[in-house]
């Protein structure tokens, strides 16, 4: 087990504007092989998850009135959920995960990563570079690796940005320029809302949770498990993968709703008046036109919590560019650095990490914003960018190995009856004394639950 203060927790708990007295108060328990890598994606993977545990424990004690509950970390349950969805099994069936067409293409003058996950950001790709639509995945990657093996890597990537679609060219070393972990600035003020004694730290808590993939439903599922209600809400015509959504669909609820419509806006308007948090991962600027925005948002109720999260740095020239994880992994340098073979093909890290550990962040750095608007009343904004996680695996840690025994996942693994037949699935690394072991709920079916608060 550690003893003293780990430096990358210690490092995002400051960036989480924790008091620093309770930095030392996480400790971990070492298991041997775990995520290898050439970067410090360990050290990352228990850090996030650590500050997350920290931040749960102190917003129970506040609201107990009790001590801090001892909150020590297995890094073999993190491990394990840092790569959740590999570890599902649907029935038995092993989940899709990346689509044929998302990966590394052979450029003229190095390499581009592509995402195709969605059914639209395939069709936006191959129209982009002159390719006609077909549901023949094999033809459609021989096109593509000859129409990207004919131009730049940069060429490819601005051609399809432009048409909506996902690439990037894979940077050769990495980005030299170091984003801020957690941006965070109070915002309104009110009464000091108390939050009544309770055995878990969010009981009671409302959520609106727009986002879609993995770093925002991570953080959503986590605090479901720690008691809140947790709404997610999504428009009807774009669907969530079945797939993705039993990963980590845990402990909430699903519904859709047309924010274009006035029936759906009047219902989302009544969802928001009594919500202490929401949560959005869309592109920048995409929900404003429904009054979504920090601003608006702030003026209609001053003690809200509004977090958004992105994948680039908001103030850099691609803040308003759609991305993901293994996007950003190849934009700032991370795929250059875990590169392994000797053709020059980039590498990539052993989980998402990104996703992972933003989803740990954001939901520490909401149950922070609730311990202190118990005092204050003040709303919080929150901004977490997937590009600033990655600048701190790049520059702000440095590998801390532990021991321990030897990593078994099977240890960190349970089942659960859902409706989408029996889930094999990894349990919640969040580790204080007296911490929920497993969500209340499994996920249900997308998209069919009521647009209504249930606590």
């Amino acid at each position: 087990m550690t003893s003293g203060i780990d430096a990358a927790t210690a490092d995002a708990w400051a960036a989480l504007g924790g008091p620093e007295d309770l930095a030392g108060r996480v400790s971990f328990t070492g298991a041997e092989g775990i995520l290898p890598a050439r970067l410090p994606v360990r050290e990352l993977a228990r850090a996030t998850v650590g500050v997350c545990s920290l931040a749960a424990a102190e917003l129970l004690a506040a609201r107990n009135a009790t001590p801090l509950p001892e909150v020590r970390v297995h890094e073999g349950a993190v491990a394990t959920a840092f790569v959740s969805e590999r570890h599902l099994r649907i029935g038995g069936r092993a989940p899709v995960t990346f689509a044929p067409l998302s990966g590394f293409w052979r450029a003229a003058d190095g390499w581009v990563r592509t995402h195709t996950n969605y059914p639209h950001h395939r069709a936006r790709l191959l129209a982009a570079l002159g390719i006609g639509e077909t549901a023949d995945d094999r033809a459609a990657s021989a096109a593509l690796a000859a129409e990207v093996g004919s131009r730049p890597a940069r060429e490819v990537q601005e051609t399809v940005y432009a048409a909506g679609g996902l690439a990037v060219a894979v940077a050769t070393e990495p980005a030299q320029a170091v984003h801020p972990l957690v941006g965070t600035r109070t915002a309104g003020g009110g009464r000091a809302r108390e939050l009544p004694p309770a055995a878990l730290p969010a009981a009671g808590v409302r959520v609106l949770d727009l986002t879609r993939v993995i770093a925002g439903p991570v953080a959503t599922r986590t605090l479901a498990l720690l008691g809140a209600d947790v709404l997610r809400v999504d428009p009807p015509g774009v669907r969530e993968f079945a797939d993705a959504h039993a990963d980590t669909g845990m402990g909430k609820r699903s519904a859709l709703l047309d924010l274009s419509s006035p029936g759906g806006r009047e219902t989302f308007e009544e969802l928001l008046a009594s919500a202490d948090v929401l949560i959005t991962g869309y592109r920048p600027g995409a929900l404003d036109r429904y009054g979504l925005s920090p601003e608006a948002l702030f003026e209609r109720r001053p003690g809200l919590i509004v977090a958004q999260l992105r994948a680039w740095d908001p103030s850099g020239p691609w803040a308003g560019r759609r991305g993901f994880d293994s996007l950003v992994q190849a934009a700032c340098g991370i795929a250059a650095a875990e590169a392994a073979g000797d053709d020059g093909r980039p590498g990539v890290l052993p989980a998402q990490a990104l996703d992972h550990g933003t989803g740990y962040l954001l939901a520490a750095a909401v149950l922070r914003a609730l311990t202190d608007r118990r005092t204050t009343g003040a709303g919080r904004h929150l901004r977490l960018a997937l590009a600033g996680t990655a600048s701190w695996l790049l520059h702000g840690i440095r590998p801390a190995p532990l021991n321990g025994e030897p990593y078994e996942p099977e240890a960190w693994l349970t089942e659960t009856a859902s409706p989408a037949g029996t889930l094999r699935h990894a349990l919640p690394p969040v580790g204080y004394a007296g911490a929920p072991a497993n969500w209340s709920r499994p996920p249900g079916v997308w998209g069919t639950d009521r647009p209504a608060w249930e606590s």
